[in-house]
């Protein structure tokens, strides 16, 4: 998530309880789960009878239906275009997941989040009207090649292209060393945000705590600057 996305989810409304999940694939089952189990109420749709079976018979939605969601009246008739929010979920069939998204729009739906596969299918959600666009497996392959390349770096929240949060395991050469001592604002140009306890973060530590190896630290500041701690 970066600052681009911030008008989207302002425009969220924090009263809403139902959600609309549009492809109960393995993306589009764990956002229905997600939801359902933080006490959301969640339809969920797919074209494959079977797939509706099991998101039923598992429990990971309040209602699920069988429906082409590429056909506007199917989905006016259950009701879908009723719901605040809506995920298209349907990223590996591209032209399912494009007019799907159309119909939604056109159909009056607020909020539409859709699931690309590539860059020009983001592209193309867009233009239709899309609110919203992740690329999960994208995130993740990135997400995997920074853990294997950076294993130290636990999180990392990109704030845009240039700037991160990132978790990270205290470098063996800050052990003992107090959060003064290591200067990291004026040595590194980042910032200290917290720093684990007893299995707890400290948010805003004093000056004079000292850090423990196989401790965690939150740091912010640009990639480049993170990228030259001894990690």
């Amino acid at each position: 998530m970066n600052l681009s996305s911030l008008g989207f989810f302002r425009s969220l409304r924090k009263d809403n309880h139902q959600f609309a999940v549009i492809g109960l694939g393995r993306f589009g089952r764990a956002v229905c789960s997600t939801l359902h189990k933080l006490g959301y109420q969640v339809l969920g749709t797919d074209i494959d009878e079977k797939r509706v079976f099991d998101a039923l018979t598992d429990q990971i939605v309040g209602h699920a239906l069988q429906l082409d969601s590429t056909e506007p009246a199917a989905l006016k008739e259950a009701g879908v275009f009723e719901f605040d929010t809506v995920i298209v979920a349907i990223g590996n069939y591209i032209q399912e997941s494009i007019i799907t998204t159309l119909n939604m729009k056109e159909g009056g739906v607020p909020h539409v989040v859709a699931k690309a596969s590539s860059e020009v299918h983001r592209k193309l959600l867009l233009r239709v009207g899309a609110d919203h666009v992740v690329f999960p497996e994208y995130e993740a392959g990135c997400s995997l090649a920074r853990s294997l390349t950076k294993p130290s770096i636990l999180e990392r929240f990109d704030l845009d292209p240039d700037h991160s949060i990132v978790e990270l395991i205290v470098p063996d050469e800050f052990h003992g060393k107090t959060i003064s001592e290591l200067q990291l604002r004026n040595r590194y140009g980042l910032n200290l945000l917290a720093v684990s306890h007893d299995g707890k973060f400290q948010i805003n530590p004093y000056p004079n705590q000292r850090l423990e190896r196989g401790s965690a630290i939150v740091v912010i500041g640009c990639n480049k600057d993170i990228d030259r701690l001894p990690i």
